[in-house]
């Protein structure tokens, strides 16, 4: 099995992360918030769109589902019963999703929205995630319809991941985000080294995605809520009424809001 993925660039900082199966000429996209950077990248690339994945309801991840399954109206469209598009298969948590016979399971990964989703897919045993707005490089998604106790929830359980999982956010968010970290450790090495790839890539043109989990877990500060130099930077920013992981985490996400 030959699967590519590929990241499709729409609005400002969008990834509409996409699979390709280079055997058959099919692919799934994940997330397409614009219909036209798809139907644009399927047609260049001869590609016949089979099927649509979406994480939640924000406009900027379901906003071309309709036209796509108009321009495609075989396409197999998979959502939770949230996240607002007329879906084919409404998947939740421990769902199981096919792409050509490599299994992706749901997690429900809440706190961006209450019915976000991550799909965790299995290839060859190495897993994919791709986690829309829960996640993002060295970031974490706001909360909007969830709650902050969900979203620390959603990235324990995320961390529960293998070392060697890529994982796949939905935005290109990763500058800013190691910016903000390196306000809350200013000493983190792997933060500053991250930044100074990121800057290089993206000047490229280049996503600075995926990234392994045991990067993120290096240089993310809300996977490093129990860390010293993570708990220190928070306290001489913030008064937090304990050092309990959820307490830091709720404080780093108060002050990246108003980073």
């Amino acid at each position: 099995m030959s699967i590519r993925i590929h990241p499709i660039k729409a609005f400002n900082d969008n990834y509409i992360w996409t699979l390709i199966n280079e055997n058959n000429k099919q692919a799934i996209v994940i997330d397409p918030g614009q219909a036209a950077p798809v139907i644009a990248y399927l047609e260049e690339n001869e590609l016949e769109l089979t099927s649509i994945w979406t994480t939640h309801h924000h406009h900027d991840h379901i906003g071309g589902v309709a036209e796509l399954q108009e321009s495609y109206p075989m396409t197999h469209l998979v959502a939770h019963t949230e996240h607002n598009v007329d879906e084919d298969q409404t998947i939740k948590d421990g769902s199981t999703v096919s792409a050509w016979g490599c299994a992706a399971q749901v997690w429900e990964v809440p706190g961006h929205t209450a019915s976000h989703v991550a799909y965790i897919l299995d290839i060859e045993g190495r897993h994919y995630c791709f986690c829309g707005d829960t996640l993002f490089s060295a970031g974490c998604g706001r909360v909007f319809t969830g709650t902050i106790e969900q979203l620390h929830d959603s990235f324990k359980r995320l961390d529960s991941l293998s070392d060697e999982t890529l994982l796949y956010p939905a935005h290109e968010y990763t500058a800013s985000n190691l910016r903000f970290g390196l306000s809350i450790e200013p000493t983190n090495e792997a933060m500053e080294q991250a930044l100074v790839q990121t800057e290089n890539k993206t000047a490229q043109g280049l996503p600075s995605l995926p990234v392994t989990l045991e990067h993120e877990r290096a240089v993310n500060v809300f996977l490093r809520a129990q860390e010293p130099n993570v708990i220190a930077g928070v306290k001489s920013k913030i008064d937090i009424a304990d050092e309990k992981s959820l307490t830091v985490f709720a404080a780093l996400r108060e002050l990246k809001n108003n980073f």
